[in-house]
């Protein structure tokens, strides 16, 4: 099981980590929302629960709760830039079916 992400990610991540001043890692995981069933979240972490997975790439630590894993496993974070708009986008192999404005997905 591995979470990873693409420089471009890792960049941007790394950038607002150093701006922040603490904590050295990334929170994903998942939450219901939505019209397809669940939603991303990525939030900052200080210090990871003990029942965690933390994995590392390219220098950015990314924390995810056991049960959200379940969803996420193989998942790659990149950080893309389409014209005025810019944000994370998660390419998840497990995704079945997403919603028509991307906000959420189901398994």
């Amino acid at each position: 099981m591995a979470i990873t992400m693409t420089d471009a990610a890792a960049d941007h991540i790394g950038k607002f980590l150093e701006n922040r001043g603490k904590g050295d890692s990334v929170r994903l995981g998942v939450r219901t929302s939505g019209c397809s069933g669940m939603a991303y979240v990525l939030e900052f972490v200080d210090e990871a629960e003990a029942e965690d997975e933390v994995f590392e790439d390219r220098g950015v630590k990314i924390v995810i709760d056991p049960k959200s894993l379940v969803y996420l496993n193989g998942t790659e974070l990149d950080f893309v830039k389409e014209g005025l708009n810019e944000g994370f986008k998660f390419n998840n192999p497990n995704v079945r079916n997403e919603c028509g404005c991307g906000e959420s997905f189901n398994i």
